[in-house]
């Protein structure tokens, strides 16, 4: 990997064409970082990836170098009709702007091109998606595009379209648009492999560009999309392609603001104050106020039922003109609604559009004044990819603001924001070799030709998520495909392909092309699940629930919906069956919509916490101090910076310590029934807790022989155990590096979050089918038949779906890695562990108390619960006289049973 230089504009000008660059004087005047770096590499077909801001024009910065090589063949009457570059995006939309954004430019080049130099430059763009009609397609592969626009998806199938694919036999450049999007998920192993796929088809090799806005590490990155060549040297086996890396992603400038809507979040004072007893009409406020004095906002909420609230709350509040000016924007609304919010966007229609995660990517909806977000992005890559859809053009500043909503938000936000600033990214972790997308590709590799083992080992290999792929995991899967597990025809799982071990070969079945064909992609159907009461009979229908809150559940978990309390018994399918309980869930209804902290920006909130501390030690007197230092380093407001030193004192002065990255606190203490609860308070992102919290669990309950409750956010997670006083200095030990693995395989073998991602990987790897003869096969049919194969796969020693479904777990849903990397610091002493003992939960757990309230209680009884916590440890620390009994509290008395 070596990094790109930047030319002068004297330079690129002398390699474009004179007219295009005329053209380009006369619209532009001058190139952009990104053009600078990017062009003249492309123009010499050199391998490249691009980091650059949101509106910068890096994405004319890959096609001006393209359209400038294609024009000269123009002019040499040389410009064949054939497919030159394929564009690859992750979103058909993104591919839709992609050609309008392309047309117009084209068209002006052609003009002048004509008028200066007599050239009819005639470059064709073209996109074809699963919404590209047939009609559409056969015009296509009579007259194909210079420049085809298309997904990873498409890609893969056009792989196998005998006649179109002959139109890329001489590709020259590959271009893979949002490059982070895909490189972490099992979308980027397919890609991987689609690529390498191309490659060997092709007459030569062709230039691979990437782009992005917001990626690290860029060399991993760039390793991903370039992937490896067979060495031209005997013996010498795979070498790493080289790409150059144009890390411009300083080109633009991003100011962001937190901002507290309320005086005290959290207040030195134990009582309620009624200022702050409403933080959501104070945060909504806020919200108006900031839209008023803008000509257009997005805001981002980190749900899709927080992006309806906060529009239809605004609608509400702004005048009677704005109202019709204000949208929603998200994932579960129809094609045709996101698209009218788009243009209305575009064409600076909308005062106001509150969305998820649905318009973080670069989709063109123009010029934006301000990005607010409500609640933490959870990473400072999603931040800078929220915050920089504002200022869309390079002189612009990006401008984001941060609305926190309790003191955990607080803190979250003002490091995220410093980290932002300083561009520091959260590291993307390219995605493992995936054997469920393995097997798809095979399957259609046998319908290109006959293959020999070697040669498709070789190949795949060179796919970079694939380098470490072991001979023996192929073999397993080629001999699942090819029907050697003769036990799985009883649950129809027929071959795929044919197989001759003994001569190294493998090829096509004649009635595979059809199931192939529509089964290419990894994204997972999912469906929502019907809840039933299970008893009385005829069982009673109660409502539905989403497939990733399914996944958390456990047999004796409860949950509310439709306001009232049930404990989880079983799933059939798509139905899951429950009986009535009182008492407190232990699973809030929102939990599958979460979205996790990530790994590396808990580290800088540990950095922070620690910081704070050696400043608190450094002297009793240093409040003044430490505000002024927040505010200062942190841009924090008075108040807010304030309420950071209170929390941080109370925590200090209640506990004793401050937890941070270097050290995890133990803390436990019983509830009113007398439950031990034993809180980690840790700072390693919301996977890796998740990977431990489970470990730590499972090993618990078997040493213990009792039931362990998990309570989990992003600062640490509880255990609760029923019955069992444990000792305590000895939980740290039970969970190791060198035995989480099989700690996490046992906890979730028999778990709904392990069926349902079976039934994925099996969709995947074509055990499953969605589709047959032209008939849809329902989810709930998916999950009924993946239930019962793996009924029978899980006998098979080291079948590769099964054992693709624990991979994608362990390292895709929890962080291994990372959980490994904390315990080898416990082990080390690199990270200390202290414990301590308090009479009930310390400040920086209280919201992980009151988490297990959130679906019994009103947001404004949680609040309550949160401030008599915090009253009880001010008076603790004063060192009144108090009872740790807080179950009287009427409010709680009655509807949770319990506090904790």
């Amino acid at each position: 990997m070596r990094t790109a230089r930047e030319y002068k504009e004297k330079e690129i000008y002398e390699r474009l064409e004179p007219y295009i660059g005329a053209w380009f004087r006369k619209k532009y005047h001058h190139f952009t970082p990104p053009q600078r770096y990017a062009i003249i590499e492309i123009v010499n077909r050199n391998n490249i990836l691009i980091c650059a801001p949101t509106g910068s024009g890096k994405t004319f910065a890959c096609f001006l170098g393209i359209i400038n090589n294609l024009c000269k063949l123009s002019r040499a009457n040389k410009l064949e009709d054939r497919i030159y570059c394929l564009y690859i995006s992750p979103l058909k939309a993104l591919g839709n702007d992609i050609r309008r954004n392309l047309e117009e430019p084209l068209d002006e080049i052609a003009k002048l091109g004509k008028e200066l130099a007599g050239v009819d430059t005639g470059i064709r763009v073209a996109v074809r998606t699963g919404d590209t009609t047939q009609k559409e397609r056969q015009n296509m592969l009579r007259k194909p595009p210079h420049i085809l626009i298309t997904t990873p998806e498409s890609a893969a199938i056009i792989l196998n379209a005998p006649k179109f694919k002959l139109h890329l036999k001489k590709l020259d450049y590959v271009i893979v648009d949002e490059i982070h999007e895909v490189a972490d998920s099992k979308r980027g192993a397919h890609l991987s492999i689609t690529l390498e796929r191309l490659q060997n088809f092709c007459d030569s090799e062709f230039t691979r560009i990437g782009m992005s806005a917001t990626i690290s590490p860029l060399e991993e990155v760039a390793k991903f999309l370039v992937g490896y060549s067979q060495s031209k040297e005997e013996g010498r086996g795979l070498e790493q392609r080289d790409c150059l890396i144009a890390d411009v992603s300083f080109a633009k400038d991003l100011e962001v603001s937190v901002i507290a809507p309320v005086n005290f979040i959290y207040s030195g004072k134990p009582d309620v104050t009624e200022h702050d007893t409403d933080i959501t009409a104070a945060l909504y406020e806020k919200v108006r106020e900031l839209v008023e004095k803008r000509e257009s906002t997005l805001i981002f909420t980190n749900t899709r039922s927080g992006a309806e609230r906060v529009s239809y709350k605004l609608a509400k509040m702004v005048s009677e003109v704005d109202k019709c000016k204000i949208g929603t924007h998200h994932g579960s609304l129809s094609r045709d609604t996101r698209f009218t919010v788009e243009e209305g966007l575009k064409e600076g229609k909308m005062k106001a559009v509150a969305c998820s995660s649905s318009l973080e990517l670069g989709i063109d909806i123009g010029a934006l004044d301000l990005c607010i977000l409500i609640g933490s992005p959870k990473s400072t890559t999603r931040l800078i990819q929220r915050a920089g859809r504002s200022g869309h053009r390079l002189e612009k500043i990006a401008k984001g603001c941060l609305i926190v909503t309790d003191m955990d938000d607080l803190v979250e936000c003002a490091v995220l924001a410093r980290r932002a600033k300083e561009k520091k990214l959260d590291k993307v972790r390219v995605v493992g070799c995936a054997l469920d997308v393995l097997a798809q590709h095979l399957v259609g590799m046998s319908l290109e030709q006959k293959w020999n083992v070697e040669d498709a080992y070789n190949l795949i290999r060179r796919a970079y998520p694939y380098r470490d792929l072991k001979h023996e995991q192929l073999v397993a899967v080629l001999r699942y495909l090819s029907g050697v597990h003769s036990e799985l025809e009883n649950r129809k799982v027929y071959p795929k392909i044919w197989y001759d071990e003994a001569q190294g070969v493998f090829g096509r079945k004649r009635s595979t092309r059809g199931i192939y064909m529509t089964h290419v992609g990894t994204i997972p159907s999912e469906s929502s699940v019907q809840v039933f009461l299970r008893a009385p009979k005829p069982k009673e229908w109660i409502g539905e629930i989403d497939e990733p809150f399914l996944e958390k559940l456990e047999p004796g978990d409860t949950f509310v919906l439709g306001g009232k309390t049930y404990k989880f018994v079983s799933v059939r399918g798509m139905r899951a069956y429950v009986d009535s309980f009182e008492g407190m869930p232990t699973i809030p209804a929102w939990i599958g919509e979460m979205l996790p902290l990530e790994y590396d920006s808990a580290i800088e909130i540990g950095k922070f916490r620690e910081e704070i501390e050696k400043k608190m030690e450094d002297g009793k007197e240093k409040k003044r101090e430490i505000v002024d230092w927040l505010k200062k380093e942190y841009r924090l407001e008075e108040t807010a910076a304030e309420n950071v030193f209170l929390y941080f004192e109370a925590q200090k002065r209640y506990a004793g310590v401050i937890p941070n990255h270097r050290r995890i606190i133990i803390e436990h203490y019983c509830d009113d029934l007398g439950r031990q609860n034993i809180a980690f308070h840790a700072l390693y992102g919301r996977r890796t807790l998740d990977a431990l919290s489970r470990a730590y669990a499972y090993a618990m309950s078997i040493a213990h022989k009792t039931n362990v409750s998990i309570t989990i956010n992003d600062n640490g997670f509880i255990l609760k155990l029923p019955h069992k006083n444990v000792d305590v200095e000895s939980v740290a030990a039970l969970a190791r590096s060198d035995n989480i693995d099989e700690l996490l395989r046992k906890s979730v073998r028999k778990t709904e979050l392990f069926k349902r991602r079976f039934r994925h990987c099996a969709v995947r790897g074509l055990m499953v089918l969605k589709q047959y003869k032209g008939y849809e096969m329902s989810v709930g049919k998916q999950q009924r038949s993946s239930a019962s194969i793996l009924n029978v796969a899980k006998k098979i020693e080291d079948f590769p779906i099964v054992e693709e479904t624990f991979r994608e777990i362990l390292e895709e849903v929890f962080d291994i890695e990372h959980a490994k990397e904390v315990l080898r610091g416990i082990e080390s002493g690199a990270i200390e562990i202290r414990t301590i003992k308090t009479p009930f939960p310390s400040p920086f757990i209280h919201n992980l108390v009151a988490l297990q309230a959130s679906d019994v209680v009103l947001m404004e009884s949680r609040r309550e619960l949160l401030h008599e916590l915090h009253r009880r440890v001010m008076e603790y620390i004063e060192g009144k006289s108090i009872s740790c009994d807080i179950s009287s509290n009427k409010l709680f008395s009655k509807k949770c049973n319990s506090w904790a």
